[in-house]
C-alpha cells in the first residue's frame, strides 16, 4: 500500500523536476526524501550537501552519517552567490501562509505583545526573491492557511507584484492533503489537486480563506520505482511515517 507520506515525498520530488545544477535546500523530513528523490530520478545534477558545507557526490539514506566522497565546498558565502545567482531550489516550511504565498515563520500575535515567539525571518525575504521557492506543510490547517499572516518573511506574490521583484518565484505549497498553487486571480492560491483519500471540501475546511477550485486533479502517487528508492535507498528506517503518519 502507498501510504500518504510517499505521496506527499513524491510531490515534493516534482519541485526540483528538471532543476539542473541547482543547490537543493529542503526543510524537513519528507522535503528531504523528495530532494533525494528527485536527485536520483529525475533531476541527476541536483546539488545536495552534508547538511552543512560539504557537496556530496552521492544519494545518502535519511538520517545515517555519509561516507560519500565529497565533491565540493558550499561554505555560507557560497550559498548566498548561489541564492543571489538563482541558482538555488528551497523548499521551506510555514507557521503561516496566506492566499498570495505571504509566508511567516517568525512570530504569531502583535508586534508587541506576540502570543508565540518562532525562529525570526531568517533567511525567507532573500529566499522567496532571488531563486525558486516552495512550502511545505505537513499539517494542513487553518492556523496555518490565514488570511492574513501575523508578519510576512517570504514575500508573496500581492506584495512582490508592489516592489516588481523582477525574480519572484514562489511556486507551490505541498501539505499532507494537497497540492497547491498560485494560478488564481491575481498569483492567488489555487487547489491544484488533492492527495488519493481526501475530498475537496476536507481542503476548504481545513483552509482559513477561501481557495480557488476549478479543475482539481488527484495528486500522482509514486512510482514502482520511485517507491523502491524511497523504502530501500532514500529513507529504509521509515522516518516518513513521522512526519505523516499513515
Amino acid at each position: 500500500m502507498i501510504t500518504r507520506a510517499e505521496v506527499c515525498a513524491a510531490a515534493c520530488a516534482d519541485t526540483w523536476r528538471d532543476a539542473g545544477a541547482a543547490l537543493a535546500s529542503p526543510f524537513g523530513t519528507i522535503p528531504s526524501i523528495g530532494a533525494r528523490l528527485a536527485r536520483l530520478t529525475t533531476a541527476p545534477d541536483l546539488l545536495l550537501t552534508d547538511g552543512e558545507a560539504m557537496l556530496l557526490s552521492e544519494t545518502t539514506a535519511l538520517g545515517e552519517e555519509s561516507t560519500s566522497p565529497v565533491e565540493g565546498w558550499m561554505p555560507y558565502g557560497r550559498v548566498l552567490d548561489m541564492l543571489a545567482g538563482g541558482k538555488r531550489r528551497v523548499m521551506m516550511g510555514a507557521s503561516q501562509v496566506d492566499r498570495y504565498g505571504n509566508q511567516n515563520i517568525s512570530r504569531i500575535g502583535p508586534w508587541d505583545r506576540p502570543k508565540v515567539q518562532l525562529i525570526g525571518v531568517r533567511g525567507a525575504p532573500g529566499n522567496s526573491v532571488n531563486h525558486t521557492t516552495n512550502y511545505w506543510v505537513a499539517k494542513h490547517n487553518p492556523r496555518v492557511f490565514v488570511e492574513s499572516v501575523d508578519l510576512v518573511a517570504g514575500v508573496g506574490h500581492d506584495r512582490a507584484r508592489e516592489v516588481g521583484a523582477q525574480f519572484h518565484d514562489v511556486q507551490v505549497v505541498v501539505t499532507d492533503l494537497a497540492v497547491l498553487d498560485f494560478a488564481g486571480p491575481g498569483g492567488s492560491m489555487r487547489l491544484r489537486s488533492v492527495h488519493p483519500g481526501v475530498e475537496v471540501a476536507e481542503v476548504q475546511e481545513q483552509t482559513g480563506f477561501d481557495l480557488v477550485v476549478d479543475d482539481v486533479a488527484e495528486t500522482r502517487s509514486p512510482t514502482d520505482e520511485e517507491l523502491a528508492l524511497i523504502r530501500e535507498i532514500i529513507d529504509p528506517r521509515n522516518l516518513r511515517d513521522q512526519e505523516v503518519p499513515a
